[in-house]
This record gives C-alpha cells, sequence and structure tokens, in this order.
C-alpha cells in the first residue's frame, strides 16, 4: 500500500534541495537517506533521498536525481508517497487521506456531498467537501464538527455550525462597500 508522506514545494538553493510540506507524524522515520519514493506524477520520479535537513520549521530534501535548481523546479507540487506494510489499523489514532477520500459527507441522513481531499495544517486539518453542484466546502476536520468517520459504511457524519456551508459556499452574497459606486 502507499502512503503520501509529503508534497514537493519550492526549490531551496542552487543543489537541487526542495522545501516539503510534511504530511506524517513521524518525519524522522520517514525521511531518511536512501529511501525511494515514488511520486506522482509518475514521470517526475522515483526518487531516491540523498539528505533531509530541517531549515527552521521547514524540511528540505535533497534526492540523487536532482543535482540543480531548475531539476528542482520541475518537481514543484509533486507528492512523494512510500510503499508500507505497517498502516495502524485500529483507527483510533487518525485517518490516511486515502481512507477519507471518496467517503459520503452526511448532515443527519442526507448526504450532503463527498470528501474529495484533506489538507493537512498546523493547527487543524480541513476536510474538502464537494457538494453536488461541484462546490467545494472546506470543513475542520475537529470531533465537534466531525463526530463520526465510519469507513465500513462509507460515510462521514457532520453536525457543522450554521452558516458553514453557506460561507464556504461562495454563494454568499457579499454586501457592497458602502460609498462606493
Amino acid at each position: 500500500m502507499q502512503l503520501q508522506v509529503a508534497r514537493i514545494g519550492k526549490p531551496h538553493g542552487i543543489r537541487g534541495e526542495v522545501t516539503v510540506q510534511v504530511l506524517t507524524d513521524a518525519p524522522d522515520d520517514r525521511f531518511v537517506p536512501g529511501t525511494e519514493f515514488v511520486v506522482e506524477p509518475a514521470a517526475s520520479g522515483p526518487l531516491t533521498l540523498d539528505s533531509a535537513r530541517w531549515n527552521k520549521d521547514i524540511l528540505l530534501l535533497g534526492f540523487a536525481e536532482v543535482k540543480d535548481r531548475n531539476q528542482a523546479e520541475t518537481l514543484r507540487g509533486a507528492k512523494l508517497f512510500i510503499e508500507t506494510e505497517e498502516l495502524d489499523e485500529d483507527g483510533d489514532e487518525g485517518w490516511y487521506e486515502h481512507e477519507l477520500v471518496g467517503l459520503q459527507a452526511r448532515v443527519g441522513s442526507q448526504v450532503v456531498g463527498k470528501v474529495t481531499a484533506l489538507a493537512t495544517m498546523p493547527v487543524q486539518d480541513l476536510l474538502t467537501v464537494t457538494t453536488p453542484a461541484g462546490e467545494e466546502i472546506l470543513v475542520p476536520f475537529v470531533e465537534q464538527i466531525v463526530p463520526e468517520v465510519n469507513l465500513e459504511e462509507g460515510f462521514v457524519l457532520l453536525t457543522p455550525p450554521d452558516g458553514l456551508f453557506e460561507l464556504n459556499a461562495g454563494d454568499a452574497a457579499s454586501p457592497e462597500p458602502e460609498g462606493r459606486e
């Protein structure tokens, strides 16, 4: 099974290092020199890790196949995956993005959309729910708003505060600033 562990950001320096958005709770275990990553898009990989170092709060990675900044720039936005058999199956600690994407999003018994992404953020994670109309709604992935994730039956139960779907939908009428014509 493949597990996404990072998304590549911008190049850093002239020697081919890149910044990454870390998507794993164990970066010291996942980013060890010699590790081979499966890359999406596939044309960009596979990549073998040469170096990993922290610059303040940003992880910088160097790959054997990437020797300069120009090559590093072509990797921007690519996703890094590892092959793993050690997924934690107890479900108590959290969920991986691949487990959540595709689940129905329900408010009570009403289907309001489908989970299309999980954004891992510093303070809290956000589920992206795409409505039947194609609108993307960002839902804080916290127990008060997402009290149930049922992988067996294929849904997440939402208890959104009033206005969450309207606020995120972009359909909310934004008042014109007064005094402008």
